[in-house]
């Protein structure tokens, strides 16, 4: 299996913002049938970075999922994830790896996997791209040794989860 390797540059005051999710391999903790999947990255006073996931489950119930993301020193394109009430962050190696493959110029694309090719996210600031985008993103992460064989790609209608809906959820 090839290794993975994330990018040896990333400015991540660029990547940081919302993200439409395009395509994904499966997540135990996302319905398959998850729809208007988003992620939205914020840098907080302690340069970690507040991860805020939020779809639509399959039955239309909004969903968010809060996380904190730490840059792992000499890697610009990796951070480590955890989704763990933050009283219990504290415990060992409850964090996940989340590193940024391939992005384009523009950083309005992002390739996103993990080292142990468990996990990919297909990302872009709208909600369609370019098919021959997707191509060469997907073509890469199919060189990298990812297998797409399951790749999910959720259904996007124009809505985002809003703090109203989660309120009232």
């Amino acid at each position: 299996m090839t290794d993975v390797r994330s990018l040896p540059e990333l400015d991540l005051n660029r990547y940081l913002g919302l993200w439409f999710e395009i395509a994904r391999l499966p997540l135990r903790w996302e319905d398959e049938g998850a729809s208007c999947v988003t992620a939205s990255y914020s840098m907080n006073d302690d340069r970690t970075i507040t991860v805020d996931n939020r779809c639509f489950d399959a039955d239309g119930k909004p969903v968010q999922s809060l996380g904190r993301a730490k840059p792992v020193d000499g890697e610009p394109a990796q951070l480590r994830v955890s989704f763990l009430p933050e009283l219990l962050r504290w415990i060992p190696f409850t964090e996940g790896d989340y590193w940024v493959l391939k992005i384009d110029d523009n950083y309005q694309h992002a390739l996103v996997g993990t080292p142990d090719h468990k996990y990919l996210w297909l990302l872009a600031r709208t909600t369609v791209i370019d098919k021959a985008k997707e191509k060469e993103f997907l073509e890469y992460a199919s060189e990298l040794g990812f297998d797409l064989d399951a790749l999910i790609r959720p259904h996007h209608d124009g809505r985002r989860v809003s703090e109203a809906d989660l309120a009232a959820a």
